[in-house]
């Protein structure tokens, strides 16, 4: 028995509003171009690569539960927009924050950083633009969430990140973004 003509145009329907949601989001992410995690392990590279990575302060060395470690990468493509790319570093340091953000605060500016005034209070933040790639610097001392928190016996954890967006571009690579 073949279905009568309601059932068929409701089939249809049912079909459309299953397939097209599924469309237009592909759609979207083909709209975004450059900006998404497709293809960007050559930056995440680069960024990793950023010499101010690996320039702690004297004594900071790899939490007691992150040794050997070292730099990691990743991208972020979970909220609307550009995927943000970053490379980071963990580091205990027995000295204050305020050492911490002296040291990077030379060594930023000495790499070609520019500091700025925008940052969170809980951390300090840089920017600039190496190869026409929008670049953002930042020290973090909230860690405490991580799981596991970095374990930096009897000092303190920090981060250092660098991070871009996915086309290089200004939008986002900001210190108040």
């Amino acid at each position: 028995m073949f279905p009568t003509f309601p059932s068929r145009v409701r089939r249809t329907a049912l079909a459309a509003a299953l397939v097209l949601p599924a469309a237009l989001l592909g759609g979207c992410s083909h709209v975004r171009g450059g900006g998404s995690c497709e293809d960007s392990g050559s930056a995440r590279k680069a960024l990793a690569a950023q010499p101010v990575l690996s320039s702690p302060p004297a004594g900071a060395v790899d939490p007691a539960n992150y040794r050997g470690a070292g730099t990691s990468t990743g991208c972020d493509d979970d909220s609307p927009g550009t995927a943000w790319l970053h490379a980071d570093r963990v580091y205990a340091f027995t000295g204050t924050r305020e050492e911490v953000v002296d040291h990077y605060t030379r060594t930023a500016a000495a790499q070609g950083w520019r500091s700025d005034p925008t940052a969170r209070p809980d951390a300090a933040c840089w920017t600039r633009t190496a190869d026409g790639r929008h670049l953002v610097l930042a020290v973090d001392f909230q860690l405490g969430a991580w799981s596991p928190a970095p374990d930096p016996g009897q000092g303190i954890a920090y981060e250092v990140t660098v991070g871009s967006n996915a086309e290089g571009s200004a939008q986002d690579a900001g210190c108040a973004d």
